[in-house]
């Protein structure tokens, strides 16, 4: 076979094989949305959603009384005479607390199901507020909502002044509140405690917007090692290792914010993300292997047919395929080897029969390991894909340089005369 319509036929190979990967992608990833369009929900309803947690608000309630004047028609005389009167107008003025200590107490439980993973968590909330009334008697209305209306909340307690009125205060639309008469100078203490479920992210706001707040500390306890902070929310200033997870503290004697406070649960990697992304990325390490391949075919002189390239490419596919409708139902690592155990099997021991043994074991297989395997396995971290694809093209271009640079191409890429009888 003439040496450059065996380079289009390779040609013809890696590209079909590569719109085949394209086609793969594409299902995974649909597959992917579908689940999440159908689960995301019913995880929610089963778990909880996302919470954000808001301070319990305090406000100076009073009455003033307002002169007025109002119009009254006799209805005998028709004639119409003002009447003074005074109408009491409610007014509310919000204020801070003087003191806030928070403990919350994060506990990850990641579950999986389908082609998807997703971070829970359990939270023990314990809060505790105090207030210092300054201005004349008046009443205080304090507030408190909490972080999911429609949220489970075990062991609540609304504890204000010592007095626990969880009991007598009816929840309404996902808050409730109390009033109490406050004196010039009289403090009030508020403790509120409960034990909840959500997931991906908590975070609890100190202030409602741009706020104040002063002597404030909050402390968060993690059972997991891998922490993130969301959006619009500030790191701790203490961070202090516990064999496992974290003790992060954030501690203000006065602050002018609107950030919040928070944390996002570490994620496992998502069996269909990471399929889709494997077979999307796969002609980057086919290619490589393939230009491996030809070149030490030419070096060897070993003829190999492109029919033999269209089993290996079928190799290459066999694990992007394997993984696809395995990462569902075992654990990605499982999933993982043994797609690679399978498609490193399927190459060798082809190759072991088309060119030879040592071939097929050493400079094949070895090479399959390496482009294959070890490129898919840099998926499973995040930044790192586009850097080992440049590191393995860059090592294969200076390999090929120095096999190959003695090679005279003219020479190579022309027929050899058939031998006669």
């Amino acid at each position: 076979m003439h040496p450059i319509l065996r380079l289009l036929g390779i040609f013809v190979v890696f590209f079909t094989t590569t719109a085949a990967w394209i086609v793969l992608g594409g299902v995974v990833t649909s597959r992917t949305h579908e689940q999440t369009f159908a689960l995301d929900g019913r995880v929610s309803d089963l778990w909880g959603n996302p919470q954000t947690q808001d301070a319990p608000s305090f406000a100076e309630e009073w009455v003033i009384d307002v002169p007025a004047t109002e119009s009254v028609t006799d209805p005998r005389t028709g004639l119409v005479s003002l009447v003074q009167k005074v109408n009491r107008v409610p007014q509310s003025r919000k204020v801070d607390p003087s003191r806030t200590r928070v403990d919350v107490d994060l506990h990850l439980d990641q579950r999986r199901k389908g082609l998807l993973w997703y971070p829970l968590y359990d939270v023990t909330f314990a809060g505790g507020w105090v207030y210092t009334h300054a201005g004349p008697a008046r009443d205080l209305r304090i507030s408190f909502r909490f972080p999911d209306a429609q949220g489970l909340y075990d062991d609540f307690r609304f504890v204000v002044d010592g007095v626990d009125r969880a009991s007598e205060i009816r929840p309404e639309s996902g808050g409730l509140s109390c009033v109490l008469p406050v004196t010039t100078g009289q403090a009030v203490t508020l403790d509120i405690a409960y034990k909840s479920r959500g997931m991906r992210e908590w975070t609890y706001r100190p202030t409602d917007g741009v706020g104040r707040v002063d002597d404030f500390a909050l402390l968060m306890h993690t059972d997991f090692a891998k922490i993130d902070y969301p959006r619009l929310t500030t790191s701790p200033r203490v961070r202090t290792a516990t064999g496992g997870g974290w003790d992060l503290e954030w501690t203000y004697e006065s602050l002018v914010s609107g950030y919040g406070i928070g944390m996002v649960m570490p994620e496992r990697v998502q069996p269909g993300e990471l399929a889709a992304d494997l077979s999307f990325s796969a002609p980057f390490s086919l290619a490589l292997f393939f230009l491996w391949i030809y070149a030490l075919g030419l070096l060897r002189g070993v003829e190999i047919h492109p029919i033999n390239y269209v089993f290996l490419a079928a190799a290459f596919f066999a694990f992007d395929l394997l993984f696809a409708y395995t990462a569902d139902h075992l654990p990605v690592e499982a999933a993982f080897a043994l797609a690679s155990v399978v498609s490193v099997g399927l190459v060798v021991s082809y190759l072991r029969l088309a060119v030879g043994a040592r071939f097929a074991f050493v400079e094949a297989g070895l090479a399959q390991v390496l482009y294959q395997v070890g490129f898919a396995l840099a998926h499973f971290w995040d930044g790192l894909t586009g850097l080992t694809i440049t590191v393995l093209g860059v090592v294969t271009l200076f390999a090929l340089m120095q096999l190959t640079g003695r090679i005279r191409w003219s020479e190579a890429l022309k027929q050899r005369p058939r031998a006669t009888a």
